[in-house]
């Protein structure tokens, strides 16, 4: 019989003290849990993870590229850990509620909810594999097909030099390849419409993980 409460594992547009007060939560919940008495990764591996990632958060605020790297990678690796984790405790809640949230997850709403796009243009930017973001557009009416274009920030908060895609449809998502892990990233994106091409969106902003 498949599971029917789901972990709440949408973490990749949580900032970075949002993600560490979400695995604190489930640390505090799943450490000596007799509902959970073999997770996958044992707690004090996990609890070494996070003082690790919380160690690096700290060491990022200088804004440093290397220091940025070194967060992004740990804080990755914790999002596997927490996957493992989500797994076992989907597989050995027994879809009771109350068990479940012991394990300090949260559950995925039966209820769906509209999600408003960070832009006109772009609903969603997410982190994909090291160096990939995967970005999903809004649909245009009449569009024939859309443009995306993004760029480096520099150090001044200016875009370096623009790398433009066309793209025939919103879906599926669009996977930006290729980019640097630390680095800040804007991307915007317009349609081609019967009448011309729209203005490019606003700016949305991502760090590569």
């Amino acid at each position: 019989m498949s599971t029917l409460i789901r972990v709440m594992l949408d973490v990749s547009r949580l900032t970075a003290a949002d993600f560490l007060a979400r695995v604190n939560a489930v640390f505090a919940g799943m450490n000596g849990n007799p509902a959970y008495p073999n997770p996958p990764i044992p707690m004090p591996v996990f609890r070494t993870a996070i003082d690790e990632y919380f160690a690096a958060i700290t060491a990022a605020l200088d804004g440093g590229a290397r220091a940025i790297a070194q967060r992004n990678t740990l804080g990755e690796a914790l999002r596997r850990m927490l996957r493992q984790l989500a797994n076992y405790v989907e597989a050995n809640c027994k879809d009771d509620m109350t068990m479940f949230l012991s394990s300090g997850f949260l559950a995925v709403s039966s209820t769906r909810t509209k999600t408003n796009p960070l832009t006109e243009s772009i609903r969603y930017i997410e982190n994909g594999i090291s160096g990939e973001f995967i970005v999903t557009l809004v649909k245009v009416p009449d569009a024939v097909s859309y443009e995306l274009r993004w760029a480096p920030v520099a150090s001044g908060g200016s875009p370096g030099d623009w790398t433009n895609l066309p793209i025939a449809a919103i879906r599926p998502a669009t996977s930006v390849t290729g980019l640097i892990p630390g680095t800040t990233y804007v991307f915007e994106a317009r349609a081609l419409t019967r009448s011309g091409l729209t203005e490019w969106s606003d700016s949305i902003t991502r760090i590569c993980t």
